[in-house]
C-alpha cells in the first residue's frame, strides 16, 4: 500500500487523456483534478465553488502543484472536467482505490445503479450509474454508466471486467439475476447472490416450489428494534436443487435463499409483510446469508445516501458533456476520503471542518 496516494496523483492519472493543445494547457489536468477534489473535500458542489475555493487558497494549493498560471476559471473546470473520458477516469479511479485499499477475504461487494436526477438536459437522457461498494472498507470500488439506450444488465458485466473480485462475494439485485453474469462472477473467481424476482419467471417458480415442498436446510430469525420500528427477517436455505430444472444453466448454483420480513411501525402498529428469494453459488448456512441480504442495502444508506443528503447529488445540473459522470466519480474520492478519516463526527462535520482548516483537509487528503 503506497503512502501519501493523493501527493502522488500523476501516476494514477497519467493514463487520462488530455484532450487540449499543448499552447492551450494553462492548467495541467493533474492540477485541476487535485483542486476538483480538495474543494468538494471542503463542501464545493458547483463549478463556481470550486473555482472560489481555488482562489481563496492558491497558496496552499502550490504547496502540491505549482498553479503557475494560478487556478482555473468555472467555465474552465466545467470544459475540461466534461470532456475527460469516464471509462479512462473510471480506470483511473480503480487504480487509486486498488493502491490505498485492501480487501479482507470474503468481502461482500453489492452492485446498483442510481440515477442523477439533474442531468437530464433537452436531448439527453438522465445519467445513470451502477457502482460497486464495499463496507468492510467503507469504499466504493468503481462505476460504470449505463449506455443511453440500455439499461444495468449491459453495465454490470462491464464494471465486473474492471474489479479485483478474486474470493468476494457479489450481491446484486434482480435486475442482475442472469445466467451470463452469475457466469462471469465465478470466472472472476468470486460467489454471487442474486435477487429473484419476475425477470427469471421459471426460476422464481421452481424456487418457490422448493420451499413449499421441502424442508429448509437451516433457519435464521433476525430481530432489530430501533427508529421506532420493529424488524423480524427470518432467512431459510434450501441446498436441494432436485426441484429446479434448469439449475445447470447458473454456473455452480448451490443454494437456495428465502427472507420473509417483517416491519411495525411502533407508532401506528402498521405492519408491512414481504418474501424475497435469491439464487447463490455460496454454500453456507441461513445466518451467514442473513447478514449478507442485510449487507447488500449497504449500498443503499452508505453510498447512495450519501451521495444525495451530503452531496446533493440529484440536485446538481452538471449537464454538459461528461461532467456528470466525471464529478460523480469526484464525489465518491472523496466520500471514500472521508470515510478513511476515522474522527467520530459526521461526514457533513468533516467538511465543515476541511473548509475552516486547511490542517484537517490534509488529514483527509492523507498528504
Amino acid at each position: 500500500m503506497e503512502e501519501n496516494p493523493l501527493q502522488k496523483i500523476d501516476s494514477y492519472f497519467a493514463g487520462l487523456k488530455d484532450f487540449r493543445v499543448n499552447r492551450t494547457k494553462y492548467y495541467p489536468l493533474p492540477e485541476i483534478i487535485f483542486l476538483a477534489i480538495s474543494a468538494v473535500i471542503s463542501g464545493s458542489e458547483s463549478w463556481e465553488e470550486v473555482a472560489d475555493f481555488g482562489a481563496d487558497k492558491l497558496s496552499w494549493l502550490r504547496k502540491y502543484y505549482p498553479y503557475t498560471a494560478g487556478t482555473p476559471s468555472h467555465d474552465t473546470l466545467n470544459r475540461v472536467l466534461s470532456k475527460i473520458n469516464q471509462e479512462d477516469f473510471n480506470e483511473c479511479f480503480i487504480n487509486w482505490v486498488s493502491a490505498i485499499s485492501e480487501l479482507p477475504s470474503g468481502s461482500l461487494i453489492n452492485l446498483d445503479g442510481k440515477t442523477i436526477k439533474g442531468s437530464k438536459d433537452a436531448g439527453k437522457k438522465t445519467v445513470h450509474i451502477v457502482s460497486a461498494w464495499c463496507s468492510e472498507v467503507s469504499m466504493c470500488l468503481g462505476q460504470v454508466k449505463t449506455a443511453e439506450k440500455s439499461n444495468e444488465i449491459t453495465a454490470i458485466p462491464k464494471l465486473l471486467d474492471l474489479l479485483e473480485l478474486e474470493g468476494c462475494v457479489i450481491s446484486i439485485d434482480a435486475m442482475g439475476c442472469q445466467k451470463d453474469i452469475a457466469t462471469q462472477i465465478k470466472k472472476k473467481k468470486a460467489n454471487y447472490i442474486l435477487g429473484l424476482k419476475g425477470n427469471q419467471k421459471n426460476l422464481l417458480k421452481s424456487v418457490e416450489c422448493s420451499f413449499e415442498q421441502l424442508e429448509p436446510d437451516n433457519e435464521d430469525v433476525w430481530v432489530d428494534k430501533d427508529h421506532g420500528r420493529l424488524e423480524i427477517r427470518t432467512c431459510r436455505v434450501i441446498h436441494d436443487l432436485d426441484l429446479i430444472p434448469m439449475a445447470g444453466d447458473w454456473k455452480d448454483l448451490q443454494s437456495l435463499v428465502q427472507i420473509e420480513c417483517s416491519r411495525e411501525l411502533l407508532a401506528t402498529g402498521k405492519v408491512e409483510q414481504n418474501t424475497r428469494y435469491y439464487v447463490a453459488s455460496l454454500k453456507t448456512d441461513a445466518k451467514h446469508f442473513n447478514r449478507l441480504v442485510r449487507g447488500h442495502w449497504g449500498i443503499e444508506n452508505q453510498l447512495h445516501w450519501s451521495l444525495d443528503v451530503l452531496f446533493r447529488e440529484d440536485l446538481s445540473r452538471k449537464r454538459q458533456g461528461e461532467a456528470a459522470e466525471n464529478f460523480a466519480l469526484i464525489r465518491k474520492i472523496v466520500l471514500n476520503l472521508l470515510n478513511q478519516e476515522k474522527t467520530k463526527i459526521s461526514k457533513n462535520r468533516k467538511r465543515l471542518k476541511a473548509a475552516r482548516s486547511d490542517k484537517y483537509r490534509e488529514k483527509i487528503l492523507q498528504i
